[in-house]
């Protein structure tokens, strides 16, 4: 059992969402912990897709995601701050739903349905990718993690939770592992964190030479998919599309159009 002191408890109440990933490391779920438990998960959904003849290798939609993401995976291992290397890997889908998603560690799925319904063009294909793997570099899943267990320290403390004032419960302990395959997959961002993983997505696309102009035409689709098709997909209800993210996207555009430009004069 880890320990953790009542002074840190304490002190562990008044932290922002940026600061749960202390926290997260305090009770045992460190980056490398959670990335191996993602790991797990990852392979157990992959398994279950894999049953059911759902993993595509071979169309040409699989074939464009899997060039998009080798493409930015280099630059998304520069970005890769949390001191333990990802091992990327990305799985497409074969399915109607609109959907993408990055687990921790860098584990990674595109469903055909986002790229087919809304006839993305690779461009569009980097900005969806680029802001999943944002979502796995900065940690997102593991900063929600460390507000998982306050938001239980903050309900029993005093109770069950604090162990003889020192000790966090088992229920606490295993709290991150049975969360692991929700987050980034079916459990939505906080806004801030969208707006992080726009940005970042923005940056990646345009260091590998992928238009950044092409992600406010993805969500400028979302918005009409939205608009007509009640429920249509996860992703709509993870990733909110509003003109909010899009205005923060032109926000951006004098950043990193020049990064872009640089990029395909490279190419």
């Amino acid at each position: 059992m880890k320990k953790i002191t009542l002074t840190v408890l304490v002190a562990a109440m008044s932290l922002n969402l940026s600061g749960c990933t202390g926290i997260a490391d305090a009770v045992g779920y460190d980056t490398a912990t959670l990335n191996q438990a993602a790991a797990k998960q990852y392979t157990d959904v992959v398994t279950t897709a894999r049953n059911k003849n759902l993993i595509d290798n071979t169309s040409q939609t699989s074939r464009r995601v899997h060039t998009v993401f080798n493409r930015l995976k280099p630059y998304a291992n520069q970005a890769n701050k949390t001191g333990v290397p990802f091992l990327w890997q990305m799985t497409v889908i074969r399915s109607n739903e609109m959907n993408a998603w990055a687990m921790p560690g860098g584990k990674m799925a595109v469903y055909t349905g986002l790229v087919e319904r809304l006839k993305l063009t690779d461009d569009e294909i980097a900005a969806v990718v680029g802001h999943e793997m944002t979502h796995a570099l900065l940690e997102h899943s593991k900063k929600a993690v460390g507000q998982q267990i306050l938001t239980g320290l903050a309900a029993d403390i005093g109770g069950a939770v604090l162990q003889s004032s020192t000790g966090v419960s088992g229920d606490v302990i295993n709290l991150g592992t049975s969360i692991v395959g929700d987050l980034g997959i079916t459990k939505p961002f906080s806004r801030k964190q969208e707006d992080e993983a726009d940005e970042g997505g923005l940056r990646l696309m345009a260091q590998a030479g992928y238009n950044p102009e092409a992600a406010i035409t993805v969500w400028e689709k979302m918005n009409r998919v939205a608009g007509n098709n009640s429920g249509f997909g996860t992703i709509l209800s993870t990733h909110p599309s509003n003109d909010a993210r899009m205005k923060n996207l032109r926000r951006m555009m004098p950043e990193v159009m020049p990064v872009y430009e640089q990029s395909k004069k490279g190419r």
